[in-house]
């Protein structure tokens, strides 16, 4: 411990060690394992979201020109991706209207997959322009953080999945129709795809509604630490506003189930369109190489590869621009986000891609919907 002789105070080794740790703990320890201080602390949730990566980078009560360069660039390329989303959502909106593609159940999907993809980008915006402006602003309700923190984020997953499953939909109707062949009933493959679509929204909530339940704004309120003859004292510093996280504290059960649906959502979409386009290609090749011996087995493949390699490549693509997401889901809690920020920021913007670019991965590779959206496109400005 110490000793006092006259004026004079003596330290040992140990009390300047245990000094040295009290002084640790008082620090804000909100980058790594915890947020809050010592007397106000809360275990942080496995995984990142966009609060926890620009929590740091903002300045408060400051206007968005007085921001960091990593702010006003993230702004800038939401707001593109807003303008390029719109776009590419109405363009496939205005592709499958058209009736002659919804004669079966996949112009069914991706009619609705124009439309998530358009409530995902628009949903990804009011994300991350209300992180931004409740971060800088320190006079926000309360009761709008709360209702902010529950609902944006678990209705930004709900359409994320749901039109990433619609994807899938697409290619699972393709191989069920070359697996048909000329049996493929194109009447009840529209009826399944309208119960489908109608039945999907409500099943990923049901697998996703524990998050807002354990979704809370914790509030923390900065200390300062004081010497005094009793030893360290901490104060809440009056001066300081207070600040607000948006956490999720999940038991062990609940967060290993959590990890499950993150793959089963993340996963699970990838493997229907992967397995789904390669049954399209062997089929194809099997049922040619029956009708026809002209052609050898390899020959075959090669020709159907050029003609379904869209089919294949789509899907390859989503994995990869929705691997960025799962990363960073299943990230440790203990994470200084501080030291890689651009680089987890950018991971989180890279996992919206595959609901922006929805005209690039399906209409434009396939001539079909590329010539029904110049006859759409068209007639449109016919009209005009």
């Amino acid at each position: 411990m110490f000793a006092k002789t006259g004026n004079n105070l003596r330290f040992s080794t140990s009390s300047v060690q245990r000094i040295s740790l009290l002084k640790d703990f008082v620090t804000d320890v909100s980058t790594y394992c915890h947020i809050g201080g010592p007397c106000n602390t809360q275990v942080k949730s496995i995984g990142l979201i966009l609060d926890d990566i620009l929590r740091n980078e903002t300045n408060r009560n400051r206007s968005i020109t007085d921001q960091s360069l990593i702010i006003k660039l993230s702004a800038g390329l939401a707001i593109i991706m807003l303008v390029a989303g719109i776009t590419s959502s109405v363009c496939s909106l205005l592709t499958f209207r058209n009736v002659s593609l919804r004669r079966v159940g996949c112009g069914w999907y991706l009619l609705a997959s124009s439309i998530t993809s358009l409530l995902t980008v628009s949903m990804f915006t009011i994300k991350f322009w209300f992180v931004i402006l409740t971060q800088i602003n320190t006079n926000v309700h309360l009761s709008i953080l709360k209702g902010g923190c529950k609902l944006i984020e678990t209705l930004l997953k709900l359409f994320l999945y749901w039109d990433a499953w619609l994807n899938a939909c697409v290619a699972i109707e393709r191989a069920v129709n070359v697996y048909k062949g000329v049996s493929f009933n194109k009447e009840k493959s529209i009826r399944y795809a309208q119960w489908i679509i109608f039945i999907l929204p409500f099943s990923i909530m049901a697998t996703i509604i524990h998050e807002p339940l354990h979704r809370q704004v914790f509030t923390y309120r900065a200390t300062e630490e004081k010497w005094t003859d009793k030893g360290f004292e901490l104060s809440e510093k009056t001066e300081a506003d207070p600040t607000y996280w948006c956490t999720t504290s999940y038991s062990q059960s609940v967060q290993n189930y959590n990890t499950i649906i993150l793959f089963i959502h993340l996963l699970g979409p990838f493997i229907a369109n992967f397995v789904s386009a390669l049954f399209v290609i062997i089929a194809s090749v099997r049922r040619r190489v029956r009708a026809q011996n002209i052609q050898t087995y390899k020959e075959h493949i090669h020709e159907q590869w050029k003609e379904h390699k869209q089919i294949v490549i789509s899907p390859i693509i989503l994995l990869l621009l929705s691997t960025p997401r799962l990363v960073i889901s299943l990230l440790s809690a203990c994470l200084k986000v501080s030291d890689y920020v651009w680089l987890y920021l950018s991971a989180y913007f890279i996992s919206f891609l595959p609901s922006i670019l929805i005209f690039v991965v399906f209409v434009i590779p396939s001539t079909l919907y590329r010539n029904t959206f110049k006859e759409s496109f068209l007639k449109l400005c016919k009209r005009q």
